[in-house]
């Protein structure tokens, strides 16, 4: 999501539909989460959390998509939210319930939706943000205005980089075991390796 690799793609390939995957958009979400939850807390704690502060606590709970979490883990969570001070709790769960809302538009891709669903998740989305009052919401909502066409693309579509994500960050691992490379060609051959999980001796360097 980056208006540099958006404008040269827009360049070298003007028939190309743009998508926008969907992982960089739940990271988006779950770093506004974490942003009200560190603002907040600082503001009536005057200080960042720390164990023995149930928001600080449930950190990585709630970054986690609700759809994956037991009700064991759910409910409860829920209720310590709304047991914390109004002023912690309350901005806490209106900015966890709006990444819901994001992740359930999102979960909509390679289920052939309605234009009706999507636009119905879609304003869900946008009203829980503008009822907030959180800028850290209001800031996801623009971006996600701003990103919609191509969002809208991955929903309609279901097309994701995983793959070359997940090349790209077995790449960079080997290089950092390696603590560098003084042989490109030698490089070559270990990234190979890695990424096709074939042994030494099926691959040709050059």
């Amino acid at each position: 999501m980056c208006t540099i690799f958006k404008s040269a793609v827009r360049a070298a390939l003007p028939q190309a539909r743009l998508v926008v995957d969907h992982f960089h958009i739940v990271q988006l979400a779950n770093a506004a989460v974490t942003e009200v939850r560190r603002r907040v807390t600082v503001q009536v704690r005057g200080r960042r959390g720390r164990k023995g502060n149930r928001e600080w606590e449930l950190r990585n709970r709630l970054t986690r998509s609700a759809a994956r979490m037991h009700g064991s883990q759910l409910d409860p969570m829920v209720d310590d939210l709304m047991a914390l001070p109004k002023r912690i709790g309350d901005p806490i769960l209106s900015a966890w319930n709006a990444k819901e809302d994001l992740l359930d538009l999102l979960a909509l891709a390679r289920t052939h939706p309605d234009r009706a669903v999507i636009a119905d998740r879609l304003f869900r989305f946008y009203d829980r943000c503008a009822a907030s009052g959180l800028p850290e919401l209001q800031r996801l909502a623009s971006t996600v205005e701003t990103w919609w066409p191509e969002i809208l693309a991955f929903i309609q579509t279901g097309i994701t980089n995983a793959g070359s994500e997940g090349t790209n960050r077995v790449i960079k691992t080997v290089a950092r075991d390696a603590y560098g490379f003084r042989n490109p060609e030698n490089q070559r051959l270990r990234t190979r390796c890695a990424t096709t999980r074939r042994s030494r001796g099926c691959l040709n360097p050059a």
